[in-house]
């Protein structure tokens, strides 16, 4: 019996010793397939999705710009966008559903909490210092702890935007001001008085009664300068989390927010507000703008040029002013700033065979050396040379869209973009409407909140409820006294248990 029980031993070991020998050889010829992939970057391709992409059509394989960062990478990008007329959330959560990838991804309305949670995106905390060190280098460490509360694990799953500067501001059209008069108002009285004005004495000087005051979007979105002044936390019409009362809350049950829509219900009332604000799709909203008839609006200074191309057709003096935010009684009102954490690129599970060179991809990008040229892109191509100098040529319906991935905003990088965007006689205008937003904005306390907060509660996340309320409030339709119901209404939704997530995930990250 010893004697077999040996032989048997004897046996084992050999399996072992010959079962790790090929283990070895199965990883080596492993790491040797994977060499030649990453040493064979020239027949690498990357798809890239990207929804709001602008004017132009999807580049080709033979398009300048996608062979001249597939010579310098190894890697050719194929942009991919929404289909025309479809919406860019459910468009994305169509292609998560069908299981159908891109390699890398610029996610929206929350999808990357959905990939997350669900085991679809792929952890980058051991990739991107290895295959991306000019994004993980670049982005701030504060960024990346951020990023890392998004996740049950505590690892990196997304790449995320870096905004030192606000991007959004209160715009006016300066030349209504000079049209009727007055000067920039700086209380909350004056700014009503102002608003006045601009419905009764004609500053667009077409003799119609067609001006338009101050105006927003359906869902009572995009008209943020109406509830900073309140010091309501507000990012692009949806109610952030701020400090209110020494703690960490939902701007949306404030008293700082029912007194904010107390005012638009005032406004609403005296045809002061666009009574089709809550009417108002996207597009219709801008032709308003477009089209000389707003006076005072937020929205993003950056992407002025089309609208001042477009005001000036028909009002060669149009003229548009940051408005410092009007001083309210017992309010500290400024503009909500978000610089980290939300999401701007993830690689999906699925495409994990690619992600080497979707990182090589998005690298280069950050890479400050290529700077000049993720500015610039192609001479005849994004820019023409006039007297030695490099200018950005407008983009066209026809015009092949050019990738672009960095998302690092500052002081600099703006002033910079401004003057290669805008022209000579505009650019001061641009960096004087930044000065102004930046002296009001302040970053919240709830910036990089992950949607995780929200599980369980979609509506919570939607803000659904919030927006009844508010639409019904202010075209008269309900009493400001029903805001009192709507605080009920939330809480008992879920509101509680979202708050005390939202005040755990700050006492971690604070």
């Amino acid at each position: 019996m010893k004697r077999n029980h040996n032989y048997l031993l004897t046996v084992w070991i050999l399996f072992l010793v010959l079962f790790t020998a090929c283990s070895t050889n199965e990883e080596s010829t492993s790491q040797k397939d994977n060499n030649e992939v990453i040493e064979k970057d020239n027949k690498a391709t990357v798809t890239v999705f990207k929804s709001h992409l602008g004017k132009g059509t999807i580049p080709t394989s033979d398009d300048p710009h996608v062979q001249y960062i597939k010579e310098k990478t190894g890697v050719e990008y194929q942009l991919e966008t929404t289909p025309p007329g479809s919406e860019p959330a459910e468009y994305i959560n169509l292609m998560i559903a069908s299981g159908e990838f891109p390699d890398i991804l610029r996610p929206i309305g929350g999808v990357e909490q959905t990939l997350i949670t669900q085991g679809g995106a792929l952890a980058l905390d051991e990739l991107l210092p290895k295959y991306a060190p000019n994004v993980w280098e670049r982005i701030p460490k504060e960024a990346w702890d951020i990023v890392r509360t998004a996740s049950p694990d505590g690892k990196i799953y997304y790449v995320p935007q870096v905004y030192m500067v606000p991007s959004r501001a209160a715009l006016l059209r300066q030349d209504w001001l000079e049209a009727v008069g007055m000067e920039m108002p700086k209380t909350l009285e004056e700014y009503k008085a102002m608003l006045i004005a601009f419905r009764d004495q004609d500053p667009n000087g077409n003799g119609k009664p067609d001006e338009i005051p101050t105006t927003g979007r359906e869902f009572g979105r995009w008209m943020d300068h109406l509830f900073s002044m309140f010091g309501v936390a507000m990012w692009e019409g949806y109610p952030e989390w701020d400090i209110y009362n020494g703690e960490i809350h939902y701007a949306g049950t404030t008293e700082n927010m029912k007194a904010a829509i107390g005012f638009l219900r005032e406004l609403y009332e005296e045809k002061l507000l666009d009574n089709e604000t809550f009417l108002n799709k996207g597009d219709v909203w801008q032709a308003k703008i477009n089209n000389n008839l707003v006076g005072s609006w937020y929205h993003l200074p950056a992407n002025l040029l089309d609208k001042l191309n477009a005001m000036r057709e028909e009002a060669p003096n149009a003229y548009v002013s940051g408005m410092p935010l009007p001083e309210v009684e017992g309010f500290d009102g400024f503009i909500t700033q978000k610089s980290m954490g939300l999401p701007e690129w993830l690689i999906p599970k699925a495409s994990e065979a690619n992600a080497i060179h979707s990182l090589k991809l998005l690298d280069f990008f950050y890479d400050p050396a290529n700077a000049d040229f993720i500015q610039y892109g192609i001479e005849g191509a994004q820019h023409e040379v006039v007297d030695g100098e490099k200018v950005l040529l407008p983009a066209t319906d026809e015009t092949p869209l050019a990738l672009g991935m960095l998302n690092f905003q500052t002081k600099e990088s703006m002033d910079i973009r401004i003057e290669n965007s805008f022209p000579e006689e505009d650019q001061q205008m641009i960096k004087d409407i930044f000065d102004v937003a930046t002296s009001d904005a302040r970053r919240i306390a709830g910036d990089g909140l992950p949607s995780t907060v929200y599980e369980g509660y979609p509506d919570i996340q939607s803000h659904k409820l919030f927006q009844e309320y508010l639409t019904k409030i202010v075209i008269g339709e309900w009493k400001l006294d029903k805001f009192d119901e709507f605080i009920e209404k939330w809480k008992q939704s879920g509101g509680e248990e979202v708050t005390q997530r939202v005040q755990e995930w700050y006492e971690k990250v604070k």
